[in-house]
């Protein structure tokens, strides 16, 4: 009771400030039946091929693939984080507008991917370029092959973060 022998006011209700998360995505095994989902599994499966290809070269060139390796390593981690959150329903204990987290995400990874896959093409394409202190080749045959198909995974998982960028975009924008 206050002074003036009215009752307290009603404690503010927290519901009010926090607005429910907005999804259009499906929880649980449900998100491996969409294309949004198909494209988040081909992006941790590329992405790791394209982190196991170079990893088992010498790796040449460290400043060049150091940065590829580091954005495959920390996208198939973000890939698998986000996509357990989905199959966990995560999503309904967090209160953010998860189509804009999820565009956010998929641009910003598609960006760094895109900048790996270019680093990737070049490192290959010095494969006949011969070092000054020796006369071997900065790749061999086979550090070559693996080159290339570590480029070629690479675009392809680029291809797959652009692909759920512009769906992404669609689900956040509707």
């Amino acid at each position: 009771m206050s002074a003036r022998g009215g009752s307290m006011p009603p404690p503010p209700n927290p519901t009010a400030y926090f607005p429910a998360p907005r999804i259009t995505l499906p929880v649980g095994l449900d998100i491996l039946r969409t294309y949004s989902g198909a494209f988040i599994c081909l992006e941790i499966l590329f992405g790791a091929l394209v982190w196991i290809l170079i990893a088992t070269t010498r790796v040449p060139l460290p400043l060049l693939q150091g940065w590829v390796m580091f954005v495959s390593v920390t996208a198939c981690f973000l890939s698998i984080l986000f996509l357990g959150v989905f199959l966990f329903s995560y999503t309904h204990r967090i209160a953010v507008d998860w189509n804009q987290v999820d565009f956010l995400f998929h641009a910003a990874t598609f960006v760094f991917y895109f900048g790996a896959f270019l680093l990737q093409a070049a490192t290959t394409s010095l494969h006949n370029y011969r070092l000054p202190s020796n006369v071997t080749v900065l790749l061999g045959v086979q550090e070559y092959n693996i080159s290339i198909a570590a480029s070629i995974f690479a675009f392809a998982t680029t291809i797959c973060y652009g692909c759920s960028t512009a769906l992404a975009l669609r689900r956040w924008k509707l």
